[in-house]
């Protein structure tokens, strides 16, 4: 059996313009984070005593025979890019719910492969995965997903990730001090809106308005910049990039009238009147998980106030998407 771990992830700045509709024609940017948070990936050899050749298990189980039948998309086409013949059972398990924002079905596609490649007898390299997971998506399931998502849980940590018009990346780890490193995870906290959606639906919306937000689109780009100042520089005060957060969030809004709601909207209002600096709904929006930027003295009064969501606490992780068990279950050919 293999097993791999792949942790979910937030993103500051740039969104939007890892979205291949974009980049190709004028380059894109992020800062996004990994968390320890993961998507966690089984795959093991099915004994040759069942009637079925393939077993999915997720939110639902699926037995069946050829791989055309498999209704989860990642599932299906990860296992046509890889030419499954052999049986097997395919399991998933998460820390936090999917289509909450943190980039799950990216993590369990990246996680799928890590897993498969594994199995196979490869040990996969960080950028042909994220390659690899960004083709599955967008060309083989035909998602209208960005790029960000894939890269960041294959290579884990705290990230600059540039996009080109060639449709390369590069990935530039966040060099600043571990005191400022520490500050700046401190003052971030993490609500589950309990609020789901379909991402690539909401980002679709976003994509059709592309034409009419570019100079939005490219001042969104351009914060990545100044966010990574902000933490470089220890003379600049932490809440900068906070309220440069809440800049950011009111750039998001306006891409989409989907990004948000009158529920989003009073969450977010109530949490601003009771201290919080900045924040954003992650991911294409919707719903999910609300990323909030709050002096860790007025924290308390932000959890009582949004006493009826749930507050998850999380620190940075550094791995990626990694192989956690390898062991044989004793079926060979």
């Amino acid at each position: 059996m293999i097993l791999t771990r792949t942790p979910f992830r937030i993103s500051f700045f740039g969104g939007g313009t890892d979205y291949p509709q974009w980049y190709e024609s004028y380059g894109g940017k992020v800062l996004a984070a990994t968390i320890d948070k993961y998507c966690y990936i089984s795959v093991r050899e099915l004994p040759p005593f069942f009637e079925h050749k393939f077993s999915i298990v997720y939110s639902r189980i699926e037995n069946i025979d050829h791989i055309n039948d498999i209704k989860h998309p990642a599932v299906r086409e990860v296992l046509r890019y890889h030419n499954c013949k052999k049986g097997l059972v395919v399991k998933h398990d998460g820390d936090l719910p999917a289509r909450s924002g943190l980039g799950s079905s990216s993590s369990f596609t990246v996680g799928l492969l890590n897993a498969l490649s594994a199995f196979n007898g490869e040990c996969i390299e960080k950028y042909k995965l994220a390659k690899t997971a960004i083709h599955v998506e967008q060309d083989l399931i035909k998602e209208c997903v960005g790029s960000q998502d894939q890269i960041s849980a294959a290579y884990g940590g705290v990230n600059e990730i540039e996009f080109y018009r060639d449709s390369d990346f590069s990935v530039v780890p966040l060099v600043i001090s571990n005191t400022r490193l520490t500050q700046l995870n401190d003052h971030l906290m993490l609500f589950f809106t309990g609020i789901t959606r379909i991402a690539s639906e909401i980002a679709k919306s976003k994509v059709s308005n592309f034409g009419n937000n570019h100079s939005k689109l490219l001042r969104m780009r351009d914060m990545v910049d100044e966010g990574i100042s902000i933490l470089r520089d220890k003379k600049i005060p932490i809440q900068e990039f906070g309220q440069l957060l809440h800049e950011a969030w009111t750039y998001k809004i306006s891409l989409s009238e989907k990004v948000t709601s009158q529920d989003i909207d009073d969450i977010y209002k109530t949490a601003r009147d009771v201290g919080a600096i900045g924040g954003k709904i992650l991911g294409a929006g919707g719903g999910g998980f609300l990323l909030l930027f709050v002096n860790p003295n007025n924290q308390d009064k932000i959890r009582n106030a949004l006493s009826k969501l749930v507050y998850v606490p999380f620190r940075f992780e550094y791995s990626g998407s990694q192989v956690v068990l390898s062991k044989s279950n004793g079926f060979h050919d």
